[in-house]
């Protein structure tokens, strides 16, 4: 298990380690994907990316400036189609791999930045 640590913490759900493919937020450990918000974590199989699946992200209030897309183990470029639909909402993406969008995550809530995240499996 790897261990991310930080000086201080933003509020709501922050990322402090990997766990075999999955994450870890405080002692609970997400084994799969991770959805995150500044409200709430919750688990995700990773699969069903489409705006539609997407959709429980997207209903916090106010709208987050971006969804953060972890793509797995390596960066994979989102369909255009989906980050159409996700940027039509007012809502950027911005992809990378899921180590960085974890790391990122932390870096921009302790900012205060107004964002979710769609963390795919590790491996």
């Amino acid at each position: 298990m790897v261990s991310l640590n930080r000086e201080a913490e933003g509020p709501g759900p922050i990322i402090n380690g990997f766990a075999g493919t999955g994450f870890r937020i405080g002692e609970e450990v997400f084994e799969r994907g991770l959805w995150l918000t500044p409200q709430w974590a919750r688990g995700w199989d990773g699969d069903g990316l489409d705006d539609a699946a997407l959709a429980p992200l997207f209903a916090i209030d106010p709208l987050p400036e971006f969804l953060l897309l972890g793509t797995g183990e390596a960066l994979v470029r989102p369909d255009p189609d989906f980050v159409a639909a996700v940027e039509a909402r007012n809502i950027g993406v911005e992809a990378m791999d899921s180590r960085a969008a974890a790391r990122s995550w932390g870096l921009l809530r302790n900012e205060g930045r107004w964002i979710v995240a769609a963390l795919m499996p590790l491996g």
